[in-house]
This record gives structure tokens, C-alpha cells and sequence, in this order.
């Protein structure tokens, strides 16, 4: 074996390929065929959904975890970035491969791969290849790292597909309009292999698309919908009703999740259950379930922080989000208005600089009534003057500029009273710079 800690690994696999993001397929594909046994037949032996998006991938694929392992399902997931430890991105059942499992899967693929450079991502994908070749797995869960069509992911077929949302994000790679990208994300379709879209206005190009694949599309606002339950009493809040093709739900509870985006990702989530209902049923007690009891880090999540001093004592909320781009910035921002909140509010910020940094502060601005940026520990890091001078800019508000994140947030925290709330948002690295911390402080 090449190295024995996890670590090692992972130091040399972020130096082994010449650029951080190279999309193809080939590579993957001459790997994966040699692990797997057979480039005529890349499958894996469970059922696998595959889920690309611009935004509510993450969330998307977590609620599918959760209702399938409600119903006594086995299920292996994978997902990217991480946001503490990398074995976060390939779990089994819930819980994330060891450090052993994944070195072992690392030194099969140095061997398989025959001097082949490979990305960082591509590693990691394969890996999740190799682990989930078990026949005791049921279903295979698999997030598109970027685009679809020419992303590591998509060299294993899937038996259902699932767009979240399109919106604009990775313009340079991507396209800068919604039906460029909807032909990247379309690439995961397949011939007479269904594919459910969660975006309730897609690009008009989709359905073409689809009927140039010969894939089966199911549109939200179209086949699906979910419609808030009427309140007529307390318990019937947060409350919401699915209809689907040939199945219908009533009476649901709401995602765990929080975000206002949450009940357009189950509809969806909900669509892919009645697709596999022949092979995979699930009741609605599962559903039910697995949507009170779903859990992603950094998608609103939520933290009280009690901080005392001498006579005195105050509560400080924490909201995580990785909003980064327009589509998600504006759903952060639906949320943050509609929660009941009347102290002040205060933003912590960190993006990266390939982002559209304006598109995505323009919905924030007005929410906040001060903010404070950092630079972030990554060469692709949108520096803390730049951010400021775009707040100033947009907002015309007070900026404060902090050597990093974790400096920025105790600013914050030092400047708040009790009741007022700090939102953490921006890159993923942003969060998950703040987050050890909050659940060492934490209530």
C-alpha cells in the first residue's frame, strides 16, 4: 500500500492531477471498468438514483437516505464536499466509511488505475464505486459533483434520475444561461430510464432534451406538486399534501431540513419513491418518518449559543447556510424573513471568488444590520477587501473585514445582544470553518 493514514492519501491525491476540476469521463470509466470487471457493463448491483442541481441536491439525496433506511432499506450515499471529515462523502446505512475502508479502496484504485492521473474527485467517486459493489447494498444514492454530463458520476447508469433545481453557478464551465446548463445536468438521463425535475419552471430546452434521450421526464407543477395543508388548528402547521402520478399523501410533516426550499425537494424526493414503488415500496409512515427526522449539516441549520457573564446571561441563535449563488442566496433570504426573529441580525461571510459575488449578496442586502468577511483558507478564495467593497457597494452598510472565519464569527458574537441572531453563509469552507466550534458551544 502506498500510505497507511487516510491523511497521507489525501495529500497526494490533491497533487497527483494537474487540475483541480477536469471534467470527462474517460478516466473514470477505464478505472471504474477495471474494478468493476467490465467496461461494457459499468452498473453497480443495487438500484441507483442519481441526483445532479444547481441547488437542493444535498438536501434531496438526504431526505432519499432517510426515508429508505425508515423502511428497512440498505443504502449507500455519496455526496460532495465534505464539511468536517472527508468520510462524510461515502456513507453506508448512515454512517461514514472508516479511515481503513478508505485506504483500502484508495490502494485498489492506485492499482487499478495503471499510472492513470486521476482528479481528487475522481478518486473519491471511484472509491464510492468500489464500496458500493456489494450485492447486501439496495440502493446506491449518488450526487453529481458539478454539471452531469461529463461529471465522474455519471459513468455508472442510473435507474432513476433527479434534477433539483437549474439555475446559473460554475458559469465559466457551465454556460451563463439556464439552458446551457440544462444540457449538462440533462446528461444524466437515460434511454427509457426515468428522470424526475424538481424545478418548477425548467428551461424550455429540457423537454427536448428529454425526448433526445428517450427518457421518461416528470415535472414538478406538471406530474407532481405539494401544496401546503390549510391551518385550521396548531397541529396542522407545517403541514403539506403531495399528488403524484398515481399516488397521493396527505397530512405530511414538514422536512426537518427548515429552509422554504425543503417542500419543493421532497415533492421531488417524493416523486423518485412513486417511480420505484414496484421494486422499493415505502409506506407513509416511512415517508413521514424520514422527513421529521432528516438531518444536513449547513442547510439552515440552527444553533443556540448561551453566553454568561457576571449578573448576566444572553441567547445568541447561529443559522449555517452554504448559499452561494443567486438561486440559493434568495431562498436563504425567503427564510430568513419569514422566521419569527425580532432582535437585530448580523452576517458572517466567506465566498469563493469564482462565484458571482453580486448576484448572490443581492438578495441579503437590507437583511443585516451589520456584516463581517473573511477570506477563506483556499487559493480560490474571494479576498475579504473584495467582498467588502461589494457590500459597501450593494449595501451601504458597515463591513467589517476579519483575518478568517472563526475571527469573524467571535466578532460577531461580541457585538450581539440577546435575541439577536448571526447568519453564517457563503462557501462551504466558510461553514465548515465555523461549525466545530458551534457544536463545542453550542445548547
Amino acid at each position: 500500500m502506498r500510505f497507511d493514514s487516510l491523511d497521507e492519501w489525501l495529500s497526494w491525491q490533491e497533487r497527483l492531477h494537474p487540475v483541480e476540476i477536469d471534467l470527462g469521463l474517460e478516466r473514470v470509466q477505464a478505472v471504474t471498468a477495471s474494478l468493476l470487471g467490465s467496461l461494457k457493463n459499468l452498473q453497480l448491483p443495487a438500484t441507483v438514483i442519481t441526483v445532479a442541481g444547481t441547488n437542493g441536491k444535498g438536501s434531496c439525496i438526504a431526505m432519499l437516505e432517510s426515508i429508505f433506511l425508515a423502511a428497512g432499506y440498505s443504502v449507500g450515499t455519496y455526496t460532495s464536499p465534505h464539511l468536517l471529515r472527508y468520510n462524510e462523502r461515502i456513507r453506508v446505512n448512515g454512517v461514514a466509511v472508516g479511515d481503513e475502508q478508505l485506504c483500502q479502496t484508495f490502494d485498489r484504485i492506485d492499482q487499478a488505475r495503471n499510472e492513470m492521473s486521476l482528479s481528487y474527485f475522481e478518486f473519491g467517486t471511484l472509491a464510492a464505486f468500489d464500496l458500493f459493489n456489494d450485492d447486501s447494498i439496495d440502493i446506491v444514492l449518488l450526487e453529481v459533483g458539478l454539471g452531469g454530463r461529463l461529471d465522474a458520476v455519471n459513468v455508472i447508469d442510473n435507474q432513476v434520475g433527479l434534477i433539483s433545481s437549474i439555475a446559473l453557478d460554475h458559469i465559466a464551465i457551465l454556460g451563463d444561461n439556464r439552458e446551457s446548463i440544462a444540457v449538462e445536468k440533462a446528461g444524466i438521463m437515460r434511454k427509457d430510464v426515468p428522470l424526475v425535475c424538481g424545478d418548477n419552471q425548467p428551461p424550455e430546452n429540457l423537454y427536448q432534451l428529454a425526448s433526445d434521450y428517450g427518457c421518461e421526464l416528470y415535472c414538478q407543477g406538471r406530474d407532481f406538486s405539494a401544496k401546503s395543508n390549510p391551518v385550521t388548528t396548531k397541529s396542522s402547521k407545517g403541514r403539506w399534501r403531495w399528488q403524484g402520478v398515481s399516488q397521493y399523501y396527505d397530512d405530511l410533516p414538514s422536512p426537518a431540513l427548515g429552509s422554504t426550499c425543503q417542500l419543493d425537494n421532497a415533492a421531488s424526493v417524493l416523486m423518485v419513491l412513486e417511480l420505484l414503488s414496484a421494486v422499493h415500496p415505502v409506506e407513509k409512515t416511512h415517508i413521514c418518518n424520514g422527513l421529521e427526522t432528516v438531518s444536513l449539516p449547513g442547510r439552515f441549520q440552527t444553533f443556540v449559543i448561551r453566553e454568561s457573564a457576571v449578573n448576566t446571561s444572553s441567547v445568541v441563535t447561529t443559522i449555517l447556510d452554504v448559499a452561494h449563488n443567486p438561486q440559493a442566496t434568495s431562498v436563504l433570504a425567503q427564510s430568513l424573513r419569514e422566521e419569527e426573529h425580532v432582535g437585530k441580525s448580523y452576517a458572517v461571510l466567506g465566498m469563493m471568488v469564482d462565484k458571482d459575488v453580486v448576484g448572490a449578496l443581492s438578495p441579503m442586502c437590507g437583511l443585516f444590520d451589520g456584516w463581517f468577511v473573511a477570506s477563506l483558507n483556499s487559493p480560490r478564495s474571494c479576498q475579504s477587501d473584495v467582498l467588502s467593497a461589494s457590500l459597501t457597494e450593494l449595501a451601504q452598510t458597515s463591513v467589517v473585514s476579519c483575518e478568517s472565519m472563526l475571527t469573524a464569527w467571535c466578532q460577531a458574537l461580541g457585538a450581539v445582544s440577546s435575541g439577536d441572531r448571526i447568519v453564517v453563509f457563503g462557501s462551504f469552507l466558510a461553514v465548515s470553518e465555523i461549525l466545530p466550534e458551534l457544536y463545542e458551544r453550542a445548547e
